[in-house]
């Protein structure tokens, strides 16, 4: 199916009249959804120490909350392979050991029973957030530091997932779990890590043949990794515990390696469990509230942010009701024994590419997952845990790809540097403190920048010129991510608000960051879908730290010559004209006295009138200027000049200007010409200053 925007005026609506019109559009996309939503609710609820049903319950219950709460169209609301990591750690501090192989114990369940009391405060957060308008909140963390931190989560999902994939039994950090891979290689189970392999060579290639064949497009890679792995299941007998010897060593099979799902009709009910409140008594507790809290938002309403530019009619989602959607979502969720939802990217980009054309796709994802798991769970029990562990590992290997790495370097050095110092602090440290740390780092090289630290926070930003149509605003100092929030609110203010056209002025800035080049970007994306202008003026005088079009701006302080020259003061009219016909955009004349070598060797006067002249001009015009000098001058007239390398903030003002050369270039003779005709003025001067009395 085709996302291309249908020749129509009318903009598809989730409303009453848009469920009947769109009906077979957004039903079609609902299931094709489902088909890649199933496979990751289960897997993404596993990996994050929750039973695997908590993904699906997450997913139904978000599809009904954001079709009634939220306006974003086409974003499909459900479990995210970002939040695994939280939702993990947060576990393991209750007690539990996250295992997806090796049974559901006491603990296990006592530790998902406190993860849910911590997602529905976490939750009530939310949703206090987007009314006082916390949908903004997306706005302050810097891009790179976000980029670094869901490749660090990449990398901690491939570390947990590989001897999941191979059935084998691990726990530690990640850099530990890294460390270990060639041992869990040599402990494998042959059969599972079949499975496991077998499904990650899928995930890789089918999205590669389809590409090239029509009809494959239709089946998401891991739909077909589930018809290969469950037979695979089927044919090692999973069901029934066994063992069998290869190669010497005695290897046992059995349930254990399969997804744990209620085993008859409408046992989904069965599952349903309540938070555990008394754990938010432990002061751990708020931590992970903290971290849900902050992450599952951020994630939430960069994804929003991403589908809205993704919608082939431009609609805007209002963040905030969004915010508070999600929140209202996640209280639900968590008090029926669900995973935190978010607003998720990619079933969101399948929804758009699959022809969806309002919310009501999202719902009806949602409701053929609770018809899967209420009417055949017992399918669902097949399913192999290492197929959906090598999902994951596709899933964390996209968030770490190598790409990202070369994509942040194109963007600027230390933007890599940014994103590299936080990819490495989450994995030493968590995603809290990690990001922190990268925070930190981005805020230390700005203030190596130059950038004052009073604005680092609050921005000075002053408001010039409003005529009713046009308002023109100059900010000062600094641009950058930690204080463009202040400055968002004032442009959308005056301008969106106003309904207004906006005037930025960046020229008296020292550093214009990329967070905020890429949210100037956004800005005029928002201005445009409401018919207005939004126009960024004043950054001709910065420098671009690299070729990225939205790399971040320093002020210029580029190398430049000045050429100073002493003269004679017959000679100073003829020289300023000259240096101005040879391109000098100004100059500066002092009046003063000295001697040469020349006077001071033949005991003359050592204080004759001279008039010192400094031009500052761009290094072609001055050699220009020297040649002239040498040619026409100092044959005939006694002079010094030297030619110095001097520090500019803005080369454009001292630019050979078209206009002043060929004004220079009017004046008629030769320079010799010129300068004996105006010494015969200024002798005649002279005599006439002679005739007049004295005082």
């Amino acid at each position: 199916m085709s996302n291309e925007v249908p020749v129509q005026r009318e903009v598809p609506r989730g409303n009453v009249v848009g469920f009947k019109k769109y009906f077979k559009d957004d039903i079609v996309s609902g299931l094709l959804v489902f088909l890649i939503a199933l496979p990751l609710c289960l897997v993404i609820s596993i990996a994050s120490g929750f039973p695997p049903i908590a993904g699906i319950f997450t997913a139904i219950v978000g599809s009904v909350i954001a079709t009634m709460f939220s306006d974003s169209e086409l974003t499909i609301k459900g479990p995210a392979a970002g939040l695994i990591v939280i939702v993990l750690g947060c576990v393991e501090s209750f007690g539990g050991d996250g295992s997806s192989i090796g049974g559901w114990g006491a603990n296990d369940v006592a530790a998902y029973r406190a993860a849910l009391a911590v997602g529905v405060v976490a939750a009530l957060l939310q949703i206090f957030f987007g009314i006082f308008r916390a949908g903004i909140l997306g706005e302050f963390f810097p891009i790179s530091a976000v980029h670094g931190m869901l490749a660090a989560i990449g990398v901690i999902i491939i570390a947990k997932q590989i001897p999941v994939a191979l059935g084998v039994s691990a726990s530690g950090t990640p850099i530990e779990m890294l460390g270990k891979i060639p041992e869990f290689i040599a402990s494998a189970n042959p059969a599972i890590a079949a499975i496991g392999l077998t499904s990650v060579v899928i995930m890789f290639i089918w999205p590669m043949i389809r590409t090239k064949t029509a009809w494959t497009k239709l089946l998401p890679s891991p739909l077909i990794v589930l018809l290969v792995a469950i037979p695979m299941g089927m044919g090692f007998d999973l069901m029934h515990k066994h063992s069998y010897t290869l190669q010497n060593h005695e290897y046992q099979l059995g349930e254990q390696y399969l997804v744990e799902m209620p085993k008859h009709v409408f046992g989904m009910f069965d599952q349903l469990t309540t938070p555990d409140f008394t754990a938010l008594a432990q002061p751990k507790a708020w931590s992970w509230v903290f971290m849900f809290f902050v992450i599952g938002s951020l994630e939430s309403l960069l994804s929003a942010k991403a589908v809205d530019l993704l919608d082939p009619w431009k609609r805007k989602t209002n963040m905030d009701r969004d915010v508070i959607a999600v929140g209202i979502g996640n209280v639900c969720a968590s008090m029926v024994g669900g995973l935190p939802m978010i607003s998720e990217i990619v079933r969101s980009k399948a929804n758009i590419d699959n022809g969806a054309r309002t919310r009501f796709a999202n719902f009806w994802h949602g409701m053929f997952l609770l018809v899967c798991v209420a009417f055949i769970p017992m399918v669902l029990h097949r399913i192999p845990v290492a197929a959906l562990a090598a999902m994951l590992i596709y899933t964390g290997f996209r968030l770490a790809h190598p790409q990202e790495f070369m994509n942040v370097w194109r963007i600027g050095r230390e933007q890599l540097v940014i994103f590299a110092v936080t990819l490495v602090a989450v994995l030493a440290t968590d995603l809290l403190i990690g990001i922190a740390i990268g925070i930190a780092t981005k805020i230390a090289m700005h203030l190596s920048n130059g950038v004052p630290l009073k604005t680092l926070i609050k921005p000075e930003i002053e408001l010039l010129d409003d005529d009713g149509q046009t308002v023109r605003l100059v900010a000062y100092k600094s641009a950058v991510f930690s204080n463009w929030i202040p400055i968002r609110r004032q442009i959308e203010r005056l301008g969106l608000l106003e309904r207004k056209n906006v005037e930025l002025d960046l020229s008296e800035t020292q550093l214009v960051d990329h967070s905020v080049m890429d949210k100037l970007h956004e800005m005029e994306a928002d201005f445009e879908q409401q018919g207005l202008v939004f126009n960024v003026t004043g950054l001709d005088a910065h420098e671009p730290v690299a070729a990225h079009a939205q790399s971040a701006r320093r002020r210029r302080v580029s190398k430049i010559q000045r050429l100073t020259v002493v003269a004679a003061p017959e000679l100073q009219t003829i020289l300023e004209n000259e240096f101005v016909r040879l391109g000098a955009s100004g100059f500066t004349t002092i009046p003063c006295v000295g001697a040469g070598r020349s006077d001071i060797q033949s005991g003359e006067a050592l204080r004759k009138p001279q008039v010192r002249i400094e031009v500052i001009a761009p290094p072609g015009a001055c050699n220009e200027m020297i040649e002239v000098i040498r040619r026409e001058f100092q044959p005939k007239h006694k002079m010094t000049f030297c030619l110095e390398t001097v520090l500019v903030a803005r080369t454009d003002a001292f630019a050979v200007h078209a206009a002043a050369a060929k004004e220079g270039g009017a004046l008629q003779g030769s320079a010799t010409e010129r300068v004996a005709s105006n010494r015969d003025a200024s002798n005649r001067a002279a005599s006439d200053r002679e005739a007049q009395p004295q005082s």
